[in-house]
This record gives C-alpha cells, structure tokens and sequence, in this order.
C-alpha cells in the first residue's frame, strides 16, 4: 500500500514538474508567436497562422524575408500577391527600426508611422515641421543629422538598406539564440525527470506524434537526419526530368519508412516563379521503404532553390541551391539578330550581324568549340536554280565567336553589288530566320540612300506597272513617292500632273519581293507589294535596288529593329513614351459613379484634350472617401474595360451564340450609344498602353476578349475566311467547312451558292440580300470561286458591316498611339501585349477542366500535363490558353466562367503534336513515352504552331 501511493506521488510530482517546464518553455516562445500571430491579425492574413507555424516562422522578420516568401506552397495569384505585398512592408518598416535603433532614436518609430513614416524613403520627404511634433527637441538635432546623412543614390540607398536588413536578421538570431538557450537551461534541468517519466509513463503527451519513450530513445523521423541523393551532376544542362532521392531516417540514425501521413512537400523555385514537382513515396521494395523519389522538370537555366518540408519542419540541410546551365545549341530556336527585312549592305564595306545561339528551350547557349566549326553563311544570287552557294561570295564571311556575350558576329563583305540570297546554318540546320535577302549597293547608291531617309519630302522613283493577270494590257506610268509611314503610288494624269491610285503601309504585313534578274544588268528589276488587304501589285523600276533598300531601313526604323516580341514591345513603349515627351504627367482630378460608371466617365472626359489623356488620373467614386494612391485608378480602368466590352452593355457584342465571347463593335447598337462612344473606347485602350509604357504602378491591363478579326483591323490586316473558326464559330461549322468540303461543280450539288449574303434580324426575318461583288445575286459559286466568295463573305460579316465603328474606336486609340506602332505587332503580339498574359492559376485550371478519358495510361498523362503547366512561365500559360481557346484572356470569373469549359481530350495518336478546337475549348492530347517528350511537344505546338487556322 506504502509503495503505491509513493508512486502515485513520484508520478504527481513528475507531472507537476513537467506542467511548470511546459508553461516555462510556453512563456519563453509566446513573444514571438502572439508578435507574428499579431502581424497576420492585422493584415487580414490569420488564416494562415497554421502555415506559418508549420514553415518555422516564428518572429517578425522571417515574416518579412523574401527567401521565406518563396517557401510559400502556391496559393491563389491574388492572395500570393497580398502576402508579398504585407512583407515587403513589414519589411521597410523593420529597416527603418534599426536605422533608428542605430542612431538611438527607436522611441520615435510609433509616432513616425502615425505621420505615414513606414520606411526610408518616406524620411526623405518628412517635413522638419511635422518631424519637430513627434520628435523631442533634445533628440531632433540627432534626427537632422541622421536625416541628411542618408544616401541620395539608388544604389547607395539600396545597399545601405541590405546592410541593415542583415542587422535586423543577425539580431534575431541572436533572440533565438537567446531564447534556445533558456531552453536548454531548463531541459537540462528537468532531463533526469523526464526519463524516469518516460519509463513510468510513456505517453504524458498525448496529442504529441510520439511517446517520449521514443523522444528519449529516438525512435522517431527527424527531418534534419534525413539525407538527399541528387541525380545529376553540376552544372546539370536543362531539358530533361530532373530526380533527387529524399532518405528519411529516425534521430537514432535507424531508416524510417515515410508515408502520406508525414507530410513531405518539396518546393522548388526559380527566382520568382514556383516548380512543379511529383514526388513518390516508398518504393516497391521493402528495403527502399524510407526513399521518397522527388521530379521536376527544368527548362530555363540559372539556380533553384529546393526545399524539403517534412511535417513542416526543414529537413535534409535545405534549402539547397542547384545550378543549370543550358543545353546544347539548336538551330530551329537560335536566329539572326535583325528585322525581318532585306539586308541592306554596300559593296567591299563590311556588315555586321549577330547570330544568337539558343538551346531547344531558349536559354541563351555557350559553344563548346570555336563559331566556325558549327555556323556556316551561305551565299548565293537571288534566284539561281542550281542552289548551290557562290565559293567566292561564301568566302566573303567571316565568323567569330564572343564568349561573354555568348553570341556569334558574323561580318559580310560582298566583293559586288547586287541581290543576293543568304542562308546560315547551325550543323547543316537552317537558323530560325537564317534565310534572308541581301540588297548590295555601290558606294554612290548608300549616298544616295542616305540623303532620301534624311529627306523631310521623301523619296521618288518612276516606274511602270505590270499585269500578270493580263499580259497584253498596257503598262502604266507611275510614280513612286517613298516616306516614313507610307510608299504612295501616283499615276499621271495628262502624262505630266501625277494623280494618287494607291498607297502601302511601311508596315511588316506590307511585303516586297524582289524578283530574279541575270547578273550585271544594273540596279534595275521587277517587284512585288503586297500588304494583305488590296491585290498585289507588281512593279518594274530602273532603280528598283535602291527603291527597296529605302524602303528596308524606313520599314526597320518604324520597327525597332530585331522582330522579336520582347523587343518589339520595347520599342513600342520608348516610342510612345517619345511622342508624349512634352506632355506633363500631373495629377488630374476624374469624379466617377460607380452606380453608372459608363455614363459619368464619358462625360467626365468628353472634353479632354490630349495634354490631359496623358496626366495621371486622381480617380474619386462619388459618395466615397478612398484617397487615389494608385488602387483607385487601377480599378476604375478594371471596372471601365468590364463595362465597355461587356456584351450585355451593348457597345461590343459577341457573335450570335458564340461560345468563347468573343467581342466586336456592335453595328446594331442600341439608340442611346453613338460613334462617339467607340472612340471613348480607343481613348481608354490607349490610356492603358499609355500607362504601360511608363511602366512600374502605372502599368494597365485591358480586361477584354477582343475577336481576332477585329484586332486584326486594328493593325491594319485584311481579314479572310480563317477568322470564322474563332469568331463565328457555329458560321464556320454550319457553311464555312461545308464549302470547303464540298464539290460545287457538281450538278447535284444543293443549295445552290451565290455571292450574296441575307441579312436576318434578331427576330430571323430577312431585311435584304447583299452582294458581295457587283451583281453577285446572280454569280453562283464554283469550286474555282470558293475562297474568292469566302474572303469576300469575310470582308462583309467581319470588316464592312461595322466599319464605320472600327473607325471611330481607331481614331480614339490613334490620340495616344500612333498607328504606326501597333502595325508592328501581329493579331496574338497585340492581344498580349494590351491584355498582358493575365494570371493564370493551375489551381483554378486544374478544378474546372473537364477531362474526357480512363486508364492508368490516361491519368498518368494528364499528371504530366499539370506538371508541364505548373512548371511554364506566365507568357508560356497565355499561349497555351491562347492555343486552346483563341484568347489569352479569362471572363472576370475566371475559368469556372469559360463557356464552353476547358476540355481535355485524348487523341488516338502516338507522339504527334497536341490539337486544339477553338469552337469548344478544347486539347486534344495524343500519347507520350515520358514526360519530357510531353513537354517538348506541348512547348512545340503553342510556341511554333501556335499562329493560324487548322480544319476540324
């Protein structure tokens, strides 16, 4: 009896001691957890307290570390957004404690955020005379003196910014240390206590993952004994599905077999963008119970970071820090660096170009072996059959290799004038823009030249047309007049008053082709124009060299340069930021309702010059108290575009029962919506790339599905048949492909075809019948006739029918744009570079995809698929949204609100590329050996077969 009631006693007393011990330890850690639990409170982030405990995040300034934002697990873009933002925040204002705390001033930090003083920056603008109200008159000399010592530099300010930032670390790690060593103070106190408890009573802790028997003995996974087994060798080259072995181990150094319940989480990341990554638990043998086999594929070169998450906890010495380099050359992805124009050059002067070697994902690649071993130029006249390169216009290239840069300069020296036809290789592979033609001039004709492109009038040449429909017809006279925007052609009236026929854009949908011509006959020949909108025309001109080569450096010049997307949008942005140079960019008050925000804005802005399209905005909602710091702009011009190209509003419409929504400008509008109100619209399409153009918080996105033929108008395209299959898909379906399809010359053939189209109200009643060409009711359609019918079915239904809406949305986005600069940009360029590539959420993506397919085959590929897609960059996932649904953008729902959904399908093919169906959103996926062939026709199909129109 004596001896179990001295046990009951050592037991209470062993649990008392342990109680104290928990409320000692509790007290200890309870500053820095209520400190960050505090920080989340008042950033309306509490929902992720769990999270931020399980990630080791336990004092203020690992809630303000960027390196701890990039262990964030992927969350929704707008709350990823939110966390950064309330860190980078919290950030700066912990900066600004230790410089004051450096200078002895940390009392006044409280009153400083009460005058919106959150971080250096704002120091530079506090006034002395609102400082002296929160600063004691003993410390204010201290404070000036601080104040004026601060760096006015960029640079200087950032460096001394990361110099106290690591201060503000390096002292809380000295709290931890602080903090761990009351700890083990006390732990070596109770230690004896604790093991007696844990042979007596094994389970004291009953919500905790192991006894502390097992504690004591350490039978139990600890994430810093687990061990990592990398697959490769650094520096890895990208492209291949990279794998690492994670090795799970007890304290006591015994394997432990993981499983689901241990929660392991990888992340990965490179710079700012997050990596998909599939890991596999166990194995199948009972030895390998304690791996957990870890992929992810790497595509952009440059160093990731990988962490090991296990049960929240940092495991395996992470993070880790992996080099990849890029892969080997590949010459469908390296290019020339030029426009994509002629090459203009002068006789025994050398030109020099740069070749840029890519790998098959685009990183830029090192060669491993001297420039002439793998690049080869050839050189040929313009039109010779036999193909074969010219050995002495060959030999007239030299090539040399630029390591630092990591590019090629190639120099030409041509030996004589003349066309010539280039080629380089990689390999004997032809380079992605490697074919080009050489316009070679006499040192007199570059004079020449160069004073027509300094010339205010413009350049002119003679010439005379040439009928290839009709060779007997007479040629006419004509005169060229060449200027910066356009090539205008003047035919004589009464052979000596010059008469304007036509003209052509200096555009890159304007094409002129040279044709062939025997060599040493001068600089005279025939060529082409033909800029997609008017039938070609073909020319012949005694100084045609020099025509064309004007026309080439006029039509770089409009261009920027290199034909790239990012280099084209750079350009577009210094031009437009050039043209408004003078205008000042103050602040202008616009007073909106947000009841009736079409309405009061247009009304707000119906006098507005172009001084004030270019001012800032200081947008206020009526009956609202927001202070426009930038977030109230942003949604008004987030609000505005919903409201202007939303159908149901009236301005722009969809086709009638199309499924993807997308808008053109409605020519049956409603009465109270005039030609005015579609220049309203261009105004604000213009005021959004305006903005971008400044860039940083200026940067506007236009929310818009706009359809392809009218963005095609827009920069000055001519639209064709093809635009059917996205903007009037059931058109397409119903008539279009059963034109195509068909054998109108059949005598059996019905219905019988006309150029004609009827024109129905919305009640189905017909209104009239329009022709399309002059008496076209009377015209039936052949199969000789069937594209010319259905281009000029295009030009009504997609072009003419509102053109007079186009031209006032035109004339409204040209005050801010010069149209010029939009025509350098194709259909898909404009949408991303107006719409931005949107943020795209696999999350989302992943939960409203409808998937039609089975089979452990199936599933194992559409899990390769999510990876390939969490592992893109943002412009990657807008091309392939843009390749499956013809649109880069999402309805403001996202794409819970995409009608039809997003479909994947399988395809019953082995290897091909994947398929779209713009008509129902959907992919067709064939199948793939490995994931890495996935990837690579995946990257394939949106990147390179991305553009144009594919039959159902």
């Amino acid at each position: 009896m004596f001896n179990k009631i001295n046990y009951c006693g050592n037991v209470f007393i062993l649990l008392t001691l342990i109680y104290i011990t928990r409320l000692v330890l509790s007290e200890i850690f309870e500053d820095n957890i209520s400190e960050v639990d505090e920080w989340l409170e008042q950033n309306d982030l509490g929902e992720y307290k769990k999270l931020f405990k399980d990630l080791g995040i336990s004092t203020l300034s690992g809630c303000g570390s960027p390196e701890n934002m990039e262990r964030l697990p992927e969350l929704p873009a707008a709350e990823e957004r939110r966390l950064r933002r309330a860190a980078h925040v919290l950030q700066q204002r912990l900066i600004l404690r230790q410089w004051l705390a450096t200078h002895k001033l940390q009392h006044a930090y409280p009153k400083l955020l009460s005058l919106d003083v959150s971080s250096l920056e704002d120091v530079y603008w506090v006034e002395d005379s609102a400082a002296r109200h929160v600063i004691e008159p003993k410390d204010f000399s201290v404070w000036s003196t601080a104040r004026q010592s601060l760096p006015t530099g960029k640079e200087a300010l950032q460096s001394l910014k990361s110099d106290l930032w690591s201060a503000v670390v390096k002292s809380s790690k000295h709290q931890d240390a602080w903090t761990w060593g009351g700890m083990l103070v006390v732990s070596i106190s109770v230690c004896g206590l604790v093991t007696l408890a844990a042979m007596t009573q094994p389970s004291l802790a009953p919500e905790a993952k192991h006894s502390l028997l097992q504690y004591v003995t350490g039978k139990y996974l600890h994430p810093p004994s687990c061990k990592v087994e990398w697959g490769w060798e650094e520096p890895q080259a990208v492209g291949e599905t990279m794998s690492f072995t994670v090795h799970c181990y007890q304290r006591n150094g015994q394997p432990y077999p993981v499983c689901d319940t241990d929660d392991l989480v990888v992340h990965i990341s490179h710079g700012t963008r997050k990596i998909a990554a599939v890991v596999e638990l166990g194995s199948g043998d009972p030895a390998k119970a304690n791996t957990a086999r870890v992929k992810f594929t790497v595509r952009t070169a440059g160093v990731y970071v990988i962490n090991i998450l296990i049960g929240g906890q940092v495991g395996a010495g992470g993070p880790h820090r992996k080099w990849f380099s890029a892969g080997r050359v590949e010459a469908r992805r390296s290019r020339v660096g030029r426009a994509r124009a002629p090459l203009v050059c002068t006789e025994h002067r050398p030109r020099r170009l740069h070749l840029h070697p890519r790998d098959r994902f685009d990183n830029p690649a090192a060669l491993q072996h001297p420039a002439a071993r793998g690049f080869t130029v050839h050189l040929s006249p313009l039109g010779d059959p036999s193909g074969e390169p010219d050995p002495q216009l060959s030999a007239a290239a030299t090539i040399e290799y630029d390591a630092a840069e990591r590019r090629v300069s190639v120099a030409l020296c041509f030996p004589r004038a003349g066309v010539f036809r280039a080629a380089v290789h990689y390999e004997g592979a032809l380079l992605h823009n490697g074919e080009f033609d050489c316009i070679v001039l006499t040192a007199a004709d570059t004079e020449i030249v160069q004073r027509q492109l300094g010339s205010r009038r413009g350049a002119t040449w003679e010439a005379r047309t040439v009928g290839p429909s009709s060779p007997s017809a007479r040629p006419r006279r004509v005169l060229c007049v060449l200027s910066a925007k356009q090539l205008l052609l003047k035919d004589y009236f009464l052979r000596f008053i010059p008469k304007r026929i036509t003209s052509f854009r200096l555009c890159p949908s304007t094409k002129l082709i040279l044709s062939p011509r025997p060599e040493g006959t001068g600089p005279g020949g025939e060529l082409t124009l033909d800029d997609g909108v008017q039938p070609p025309l073909t020319l012949y001109c005694a100084q045609r060299d020099l025509l064309a080569a004007t026309f080439t450096q006029l039509l770089i010049a409009n261009c920027g340069g290199e034909d790239s997307f990012k280099n084209k949008q750079d350009y577009f942005y210094s031009e437009v930021r050039k043209a408004h140079a003078r205008q000042p960019h103050d602040k202008l008050p616009l007073r909106v309702s947000r009841a009736d925000l079409l309405r009061s804005s247009f009304k707000a802005t119906k006098h507005f010059t172009l001084a004030d399209w270019c001012k800032n905005f200081d947008v206020t909602f009526q009956g609202e108290q927001g202070v426009d710091w930038g977030g109230v702009r942003r949604e008004w011009f987030s609000l505005l575009c919903g409201k202007l190209f939303d159908a149901r509003c009236g301005l722009f419409v969809s086709c009638q029962d199309s499924p993807a929504g997308l808008v053109h400008p409605n020519p049956e509008r409603p009465a109270h919506l005039k030609l005015k109100h579609f220049e309203f619209a261009g105004r604000v399409v213009g005021k959004c790339l305006y903005e971008s153009a400044l860039g940083g918080a200026y940067r506007q996105l236009v929310r818009a599905r706009l359809a392809r033929s009218f963005l095609a108008q827009i920069i000055g395209l001519r639209v064709h048949y093809k635009y059917f299959e996205q903007d009037d898909p059931e058109l397409y379906l119903s008539k279009i492909k059963y034109i195509l399809e068909t054998d109108l010359d059949a005598a059996d053939s019905l219905p019988e075809i006309y150029f004609a189209d009827d024109v129905y109200d919305t009640s189905g009643r017909l209104v009239e019948t329009r022709d399309l060409v002059p008496n076209g009711s009377s015209i039936r359609v052949r199969n000789s006739s069937k594209l010319q019918y259905l281009d000029a079915l295009a030009q009504w239904r997609l072009a003419a029918r509102w053109r007079p809406e186009t031209d006032a949305f035109l004339r409204g986005l040209t005050l801010l744009v010069p149209d010029h600069l939009l025509a350098i940009f194709d259909e898909n360029e404009l949408e991303l570079l107006m719409c931005g590539t949107g943020e795209l959420c696999v999350a989302d993506w992943r939960a409203h995809a409808l998937v039609s397919g089975s089979g452990r085959s199936w599933e194992r590929r559409l899990g390769w698929l999510w990876a390939a897609v969490g592992s893109f960059s943002g412009e990657e996932r807008a091309r392939l949204l843009q390749f499956t649904t013809g649109c880069s953008q999402l309805p403001p729902g996202g794409f819970r609100d995409l009608s039809p959904r997003f479909q994947i399908a399988a395809a019953p093919t082995h290897g091909a590329l994947p398929t779209a169906h713009t008509c129902f959103n959907q992919l067709c996926l064939p199948d793939y050996d490995s994931y890495d062939q996935l990837v690579r026709a995946l990257l394939w199909a949106i990147n390179e077969a991305g553009e144009g129109f594919g039959m159902i």
